[in-house]
Protein backbone atom coordinates (compact mmCIF):
# COMPACT_ATOMS: atom_id res chain seq x y z
CA UNK A 1 0.00 0.00 0.00
CA UNK A 2 1.57 3.78 -0.63
CA UNK A 3 2.13 6.32 1.69
CA UNK A 4 0.98 10.13 1.20
CA UNK A 5 -0.23 9.70 -2.30
CA UNK A 6 -1.93 7.07 -4.87
CA UNK A 7 -5.15 7.03 -7.01
CA UNK A 8 -7.26 8.99 -4.77
CA UNK A 9 -4.30 11.63 -5.39
CA UNK A 10 -6.19 14.96 -6.85
CA UNK A 11 -2.84 17.66 -7.34
CA UNK A 12 -2.62 21.56 -8.24
CA UNK A 13 0.70 22.70 -8.91
CA UNK A 14 1.32 26.43 -7.83
CA UNK A 15 3.54 27.68 -10.74
CA UNK A 16 1.97 25.40 -13.40
CA UNK A 17 2.80 27.83 -16.22
CA UNK A 18 6.51 28.50 -15.17
CA UNK A 19 8.55 26.45 -17.30
CA UNK A 20 9.70 23.85 -14.43
CA UNK A 21 6.17 23.39 -13.41
CA UNK A 22 4.83 22.80 -16.68
CA UNK A 23 7.26 20.38 -17.34
CA UNK A 24 7.42 18.06 -14.23
CA UNK A 25 3.75 18.68 -13.64
CA UNK A 26 2.68 17.35 -16.95
CA UNK A 27 5.47 14.51 -16.77
CA UNK A 28 3.41 13.54 -13.61
CA UNK A 29 -0.18 13.83 -15.85
CA UNK A 30 1.78 11.52 -18.38
CA UNK A 31 2.92 9.17 -15.28
CA UNK A 32 -1.17 8.62 -14.47
CA UNK A 33 -0.88 11.71 -11.98
CA UNK A 34 -4.31 13.13 -11.78
CA UNK A 35 -4.03 16.57 -12.53
CA UNK A 36 -6.79 18.81 -11.48
CA UNK A 37 -5.48 22.49 -11.51
CA UNK A 38 -2.82 25.09 -12.17
CA UNK A 39 -2.14 28.38 -9.77
CA UNK A 40 -0.93 31.69 -11.29
CA UNK A 41 -1.50 34.47 -9.67
CA UNK A 42 -3.22 36.62 -12.63
CA UNK A 43 -3.88 33.85 -15.10
CA UNK A 44 -7.32 32.59 -12.95
CA UNK A 45 -9.55 31.54 -15.49
CA UNK A 46 -7.74 30.39 -18.58
CA UNK A 47 -6.05 26.94 -18.81
CA UNK A 48 -3.17 24.97 -19.87
CA UNK A 49 -2.75 21.88 -21.76
CA UNK A 50 -6.78 21.35 -20.80
CA UNK A 51 -5.56 21.69 -17.22
CA UNK A 52 -7.57 24.83 -16.10
CA UNK A 53 -5.69 27.94 -14.25
CA UNK A 54 -6.71 29.41 -10.92
CA UNK A 55 -5.81 32.32 -8.98
CA UNK A 56 -5.82 31.04 -5.67
CA UNK A 57 -5.63 27.10 -3.93
CA UNK A 58 -8.63 27.95 -2.06
CA UNK A 59 -10.31 28.51 -5.50
CA UNK A 60 -8.52 25.53 -7.52
CA UNK A 61 -9.80 22.98 -4.20
CA UNK A 62 -13.45 24.57 -4.23
CA UNK A 63 -13.59 23.98 -8.13
CA UNK A 64 -11.95 20.90 -8.72
CA UNK A 65 -11.62 18.68 -5.44
CA UNK A 66 -7.86 18.95 -5.36
CA UNK A 67 -6.37 17.57 -2.35
CA UNK A 68 -2.41 17.60 -2.64
CA UNK A 69 -0.62 20.96 -3.48
CA UNK A 70 2.59 20.75 -5.35
CA UNK A 71 5.05 23.94 -5.34
CA UNK A 72 7.25 25.42 -8.13
CA UNK A 73 7.33 29.09 -7.05
CA UNK A 74 10.65 30.52 -7.05
CA UNK A 75 12.09 30.96 -3.81
CA UNK A 76 11.42 34.57 -3.22
CA UNK A 77 7.63 33.52 -3.27
CA UNK A 78 7.84 30.03 -2.28
CA UNK A 79 7.26 30.24 1.66
CA UNK A 80 3.86 32.34 0.65
CA UNK A 81 3.06 29.86 -1.42
CA UNK A 82 3.44 26.97 0.40
CA UNK A 83 2.00 28.67 3.31
CA UNK A 84 -1.26 29.26 1.40
CA UNK A 85 -1.56 25.54 0.19
CA UNK A 86 -1.42 25.17 3.81
CA UNK A 87 -4.45 27.34 4.63
CA UNK A 88 -6.77 26.02 1.91
CA UNK A 89 -9.14 23.37 3.56
CA UNK A 90 -9.10 20.57 1.73
CA UNK A 91 -5.52 20.00 0.85
CA UNK A 92 -3.96 17.11 2.55
CA UNK A 93 -0.52 17.43 1.36
CA UNK A 94 2.21 19.93 0.33
CA UNK A 95 4.90 18.76 -2.05
CA UNK A 96 7.61 22.16 -1.91
CA UNK A 97 10.04 21.11 -4.81
CA UNK A 98 11.63 24.83 -4.56
CA UNK A 99 15.30 24.56 -3.53
CA UNK A 100 17.34 28.28 -2.38
CA UNK A 101 14.31 29.32 -0.11
CA UNK A 102 15.92 31.48 2.84
CA UNK A 103 16.27 29.70 5.98
CA UNK A 104 13.98 32.48 7.81
CA UNK A 105 11.61 31.40 5.12
CA UNK A 106 11.64 27.89 5.82
CA UNK A 107 11.62 28.51 9.28
CA UNK A 108 8.39 30.71 9.38
CA UNK A 109 6.42 27.90 6.76
CA UNK A 110 7.73 25.25 9.62
CA UNK A 111 5.98 26.91 12.56
CA UNK A 112 3.17 27.82 10.75
CA UNK A 113 2.69 24.04 9.46
CA UNK A 114 3.17 22.45 12.47
CA UNK A 115 1.01 24.51 15.02
CA UNK A 116 -2.01 26.02 13.24
CA UNK A 117 -2.23 24.14 9.81
CA UNK A 118 -0.65 20.86 10.51
CA UNK A 119 -1.05 19.62 7.00
CA UNK A 120 1.77 17.33 5.98
CA UNK A 121 4.67 19.38 4.28
CA UNK A 122 7.28 17.44 2.01
CA UNK A 123 10.22 19.52 1.41
CA UNK A 124 11.33 21.82 0.41
CA UNK A 125 14.33 21.62 -1.90
CA UNK A 126 13.45 17.55 -2.73
CA UNK A 127 12.46 15.54 -5.42
CA UNK A 128 9.03 14.94 -3.78
CA UNK A 129 7.49 11.41 -3.73
CA UNK A 130 6.49 8.85 -5.81
CA UNK A 131 4.16 5.70 -5.55
CA UNK A 132 4.93 3.15 -8.24
CA UNK A 133 2.37 2.81 -10.66
CA UNK A 134 -0.12 4.78 -8.60
CA UNK A 135 1.05 8.27 -8.70
CA UNK A 136 4.16 10.50 -8.96
CA UNK A 137 4.16 13.84 -7.09
CA UNK A 138 7.64 15.53 -8.08
CA UNK A 139 10.72 15.29 -9.87
CA UNK A 140 11.60 11.34 -9.44
CA UNK A 141 11.99 9.81 -13.00
CA UNK A 142 8.95 7.37 -13.21
CA UNK A 143 10.89 5.53 -14.96
CA UNK A 144 13.51 3.36 -12.87
CA UNK A 145 10.54 2.55 -10.23
CA UNK A 146 8.27 -0.54 -10.04
CA UNK A 147 5.46 -1.46 -7.54
CA UNK A 148 6.65 -3.07 -4.88
CA UNK A 149 7.13 -3.74 -0.50
CA UNK A 150 10.01 -1.47 -0.14
CA UNK A 151 9.71 2.08 1.09
CA UNK A 152 12.71 4.45 0.42
CA UNK A 153 13.30 7.63 2.55
CA UNK A 154 16.38 10.17 1.46
CA UNK A 155 17.48 13.51 1.94
CA UNK A 156 19.33 13.09 -1.24
CA UNK A 157 17.38 13.71 -4.30
CA UNK A 158 20.05 11.49 -6.36
CA UNK A 159 21.11 8.90 -3.73
CA UNK A 160 17.34 8.43 -4.28
CA UNK A 161 17.43 7.53 -7.26
CA UNK A 162 20.66 5.44 -6.97
CA UNK A 163 18.59 3.51 -3.96
CA UNK A 164 15.49 2.85 -6.42
CA UNK A 165 17.21 1.38 -9.45
CA UNK A 166 19.58 -0.44 -7.70
CA UNK A 167 15.89 -2.17 -6.10
CA UNK A 168 14.43 -1.96 -9.58
CA UNK A 169 17.64 -3.84 -10.98
CA UNK A 170 16.81 -6.53 -7.94
CA UNK A 171 13.72 -6.75 -8.79
CA UNK A 172 12.48 -4.81 -5.42
CA UNK A 173 9.65 -2.92 -6.40
CA UNK A 174 8.90 0.09 -4.20
CA UNK A 175 5.88 1.25 -1.84
CA UNK A 176 6.42 4.52 -1.63
CA UNK A 177 9.96 6.46 -2.73
CA UNK A 178 9.80 10.03 -0.43
CA UNK A 179 12.64 12.55 -0.53
CA UNK A 180 12.54 14.64 2.27
CA UNK A 181 14.91 17.47 1.31
CA UNK A 182 18.37 18.05 2.30
CA UNK A 183 17.54 22.03 3.84
CA UNK A 184 17.94 22.84 7.48
CA UNK A 185 14.31 22.96 8.29
CA UNK A 186 12.77 20.09 5.97
CA UNK A 187 8.81 20.24 6.80
CA UNK A 188 9.00 16.31 7.12
CA UNK A 189 11.70 14.54 8.77
CA UNK A 190 12.71 10.87 8.56
CA UNK A 191 10.94 10.29 12.09
CA UNK A 192 7.46 11.10 9.61
CA UNK A 193 8.00 8.70 7.00
CA UNK A 194 9.51 5.68 8.92
CA UNK A 195 6.10 6.28 11.00
CA UNK A 196 4.29 5.82 8.32
CA UNK A 197 6.17 2.91 6.40
CA UNK A 198 5.77 1.10 10.14
CA UNK A 199 2.06 1.40 10.02
CA UNK A 200 1.71 0.32 6.51
CA UNK A 201 1.17 -3.78 6.37
CA UNK A 202 2.34 -3.86 2.75
CA UNK A 203 5.49 -1.97 3.00
CA UNK A 204 8.03 -4.92 4.07
CA UNK A 205 11.33 -3.62 4.68
CA UNK A 206 12.99 0.19 4.52
CA UNK A 207 15.81 1.93 2.76
CA UNK A 208 17.13 5.11 4.83
CA UNK A 209 19.32 7.66 2.55
CA UNK A 210 21.25 9.64 5.03
CA UNK A 211 23.83 12.67 4.73
CA UNK A 212 25.77 14.44 6.65
CA UNK A 213 25.01 17.28 8.68
CA UNK A 214 22.44 17.97 11.62
CA UNK A 215 20.93 15.49 13.68
CA UNK A 216 18.18 13.94 11.81
CA UNK A 217 19.69 10.10 11.34
CA UNK A 218 20.39 10.14 14.91
CA UNK A 219 16.50 11.20 15.49
CA UNK A 220 15.59 8.22 13.15
CA UNK A 221 17.83 6.01 14.85
CA UNK A 222 16.17 6.34 18.28
CA UNK A 223 12.67 5.96 16.56
CA UNK A 224 13.70 2.80 14.66
CA UNK A 225 15.16 1.46 17.58
CA UNK A 226 11.92 2.03 19.93
CA UNK A 227 9.15 1.81 16.88
CA UNK A 228 9.89 0.16 13.90
CA UNK A 229 9.43 -4.04 13.66
CA UNK A 230 10.42 -3.92 9.75
CA UNK A 231 13.92 -4.42 8.81
CA UNK A 232 15.95 -1.10 7.61
CA UNK A 233 18.63 -0.79 5.53
CA UNK A 234 20.41 2.53 5.65
CA UNK A 235 23.30 4.84 4.07
CA UNK A 236 24.78 7.68 4.79
CA UNK A 237 26.91 9.94 2.06
CA UNK A 238 29.65 12.14 3.01
CA UNK A 239 32.03 9.39 4.87
CA UNK A 240 34.67 11.17 2.70
CA UNK A 241 34.21 14.89 2.90
CA UNK A 242 37.16 17.40 4.25
CA UNK A 243 36.72 18.48 7.84
CA UNK A 244 35.55 21.89 8.26
CA UNK A 245 34.34 22.28 3.85
CA UNK A 246 31.06 23.31 3.56
CA UNK A 247 29.16 20.58 1.57
CA UNK A 248 26.10 20.02 -0.55
CA UNK A 249 22.86 20.86 1.19
CA UNK A 250 22.18 23.63 3.42
CA UNK A 251 21.49 21.14 6.35
CA UNK A 252 25.05 19.82 6.09
CA UNK A 253 26.65 21.49 8.48
CA UNK A 254 28.82 19.93 11.16
CA UNK A 255 29.20 21.21 14.49
CA UNK A 256 32.24 18.90 16.07
CA UNK A 257 31.60 14.96 16.66
CA UNK A 258 27.64 15.99 15.63
CA UNK A 259 26.19 15.46 12.53
CA UNK A 260 29.48 13.23 11.04
CA UNK A 261 28.84 10.47 8.88
CA UNK A 262 30.09 7.81 11.24
CA UNK A 263 28.43 9.26 14.57
CA UNK A 264 25.32 8.69 12.45
CA UNK A 265 26.36 5.33 10.36
CA UNK A 266 27.20 4.45 14.69
CA UNK A 267 23.68 5.46 16.35
CA UNK A 268 21.72 3.87 12.88
CA UNK A 269 24.18 0.10 13.57
CA UNK A 270 23.32 0.99 17.39
CA UNK A 271 19.63 0.82 16.63
CA UNK A 272 19.76 -2.51 14.49
CA UNK A 273 19.99 -0.71 11.06
CA UNK A 274 21.89 -2.43 8.26
CA UNK A 275 24.40 -0.06 7.41
CA UNK A 276 26.47 0.08 3.98
CA UNK A 277 29.47 1.93 3.49
CA UNK A 278 28.09 1.36 -0.41
CA UNK A 279 25.20 2.77 -2.31
CA UNK A 280 25.27 0.06 -5.30
CA UNK A 281 24.69 -2.76 -2.29
CA UNK A 282 21.30 -1.50 -1.73
CA UNK A 283 19.69 -3.49 -3.80
CA UNK A 284 21.62 -6.75 -2.36
CA UNK A 285 21.37 -6.22 1.08
CA UNK A 286 16.90 -5.62 0.90
CA UNK A 287 17.20 -9.34 -0.52
CA UNK A 288 18.72 -10.89 1.91
CA UNK A 289 16.33 -9.30 4.80
CA UNK A 290 13.59 -10.38 2.66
Amino acid sequence: MAIYIDESTRLVVQGLTGSQGQFHGFRNKAYGTNLVAGVTPGKGGTDLGGVPIFDTVSEAVEKTGANTAMTFVPPAFAADGILEAGAADGIDLIVAITEGIPAQDEARVYNYIMQTSRTPLIGPNCPGLISPGKCNVGITPGEITMPGPVGVVSRSGTLTYQAIHELTMRGLGQSTCVGIGGDPVPGTSFVGVLERFEADPETRAIVLIGEIGGSAEEDAARFIRESVTKPVVGYIAGVTAPPGKKMGHAGAIISGTSGTAAAKMEALSAAGVTVLDDPTAIGEAVASLL
